[in-house]
């Protein structure tokens, strides 16, 4: 049987790396056994230029029929004066809400063969190797009410809502433990009960969970202390788990800790696990066209793709060895290089390629 894998191109820098990502799957197709059929649509400002819409209906039947879906990115400066609801990360919210996609689990792992180009010093970040788990459809990205309304007095107020149903808290917990377990068995659940109610839910019922994880340390920490210990010593991490506001600028700031964003992968799972496979960066529309952006990000959520949600993890590590001796041939490209020759999109992509096909000899 073949795999069914969804094509989301999308935006900006989005369609350079997909291709690249193209490429590698017809690698492991032609050189690897491997079974699938890609089927491509649009989202985000692509969908909204061909139909109206940020999130076409055939695209969301198509994610909904895939085993998995790999995505680009979204957005762009030309789509900000939409209305709200047509912008092309409603499309993307939308597509992660429609399929439940409520696990989103980001890596941050710092290749030795790039300590120096990350901003701290190497003793801080050498062996970094932490996973964050961010609860991906609730929060206050989804909660309602929401909106900008107008005052008695005639000044405008801007307003969001921050919920979290106990279920929620309860799965992407679990999520985490789980994970955990696989890992060296330490989870950190970040919050801010010391302010917030639904921060004391949170806390309360991801305790709960961990009484049916007693191998697990649990530990807990408010949000801004979290993002100092980022900073001050990584490595004390392993597996962190936190809302879905909080997980976006704490997944930001450790991809930063590895040198670059350009280098780090994502999976947003549902609860069986079929999931949607992208780099943690953004569509970058001041680099679009121009193949100098890095598509290791997007390579690397393909191994993701066939570890969590299509069951050949031995696909997968053979994709981040490839990564690897590339990055030991010296290959660069500009977000990671540190002096000296850069290559271009195409030629990093053609350069894993080669090395994936290298093993197999």
């Amino acid at each position: 049987m073949a795999y069914k894998i969804a094509i989301l191109p999308g935006d900006g820098i989005g369609p350079e790396i997909i291709n690249q990502a193209e490429k590698l799957l017809q690698c492991l197709q032609q050189d690897f056994g491997f079974n699938m059929e890609l089927e491509s649509a649009a989202i985000g400002g692509a969908g909204y230029d061909a139909v109206g819409h940020p999130l076409p209906e055939a695209s969301l039947v198509l994610c909904q029929q895939a085993d998995a879906i790999l995505l680009g990115s979204v957005g762009g400066p030309q789509y900000e004066s939409l209305d709200r609801d047509l912008r092309p990360e409603r499309g993307l919210l939308g597509l992660r809400a429609s399929l439940e996609l409520f696990s989103n689990l980001r890596p941050a792992m710092l290749y030795p063969q790039l300590v120096n180009a990350s901003s701290l010093k190497p003793d801080i970040v050498s062996g970094l190797d932490i996973m964050i788990v961010r609860e991906l459809t609730g929060g206050i990205y989804f909660g309602k009410p929401r909106g900008i309304r107008e005052l008695e007095n005639g000044e405008r107020e801007g307003f969001n809502t921050l919920v979290y149903a106990e279920h929620e808290i309860e799965r992407i917990a679990r999520s985490a433990f789980d994970i955990a377990m696989l890992r060296n068995k330490k989870l950190c659940s970040v919050d801010k009960a010391n302010v917030l109610e639904v921060s004391e839910l949170w806390r309360e019922v991801v305790v709960q969970v961990g009484n049916d994880y007693p191998e697990v340390e649990l530990s807990h920490l408010y949000v801004d202390n979290a993002a100092m210990q980022l900073v001050r010593a990584p490595k004390q991490f392993d597996v962190i788990v936190t809302t879905n506001m909080f997980g976006d600028i704490l997944s930001d700031t450790a991809a930063m800790l590895t040198g670059s964003i350009g280098m780090l992968p994502s999976a947003s799972l549902d609860r069986d696990g079929k999931g949607m496979y992208e780099p943690i960066h953004g569509s970058a529309p001041d680099i679009a066209g121009k193949s100098i952006a890095n598509p290791l990000a997007m390579l690397l959520s393909v191994a993701m793709m066939l570890r969590y949600s299509l069951g050949e993890p031995e696909l997968a590590n053979l994709i981040d060895t490839a990564v690897g001796n590339v990055l030991n041939q010296g290959f660069r490209t500009a977000d990671i290089a540190e002096g000296g020759n850069t290559v271009s999109t195409v030629e990093m992509g053609d350069a894993v390629v080669a090395a994936l096909r290298a093993l197999v000899k």
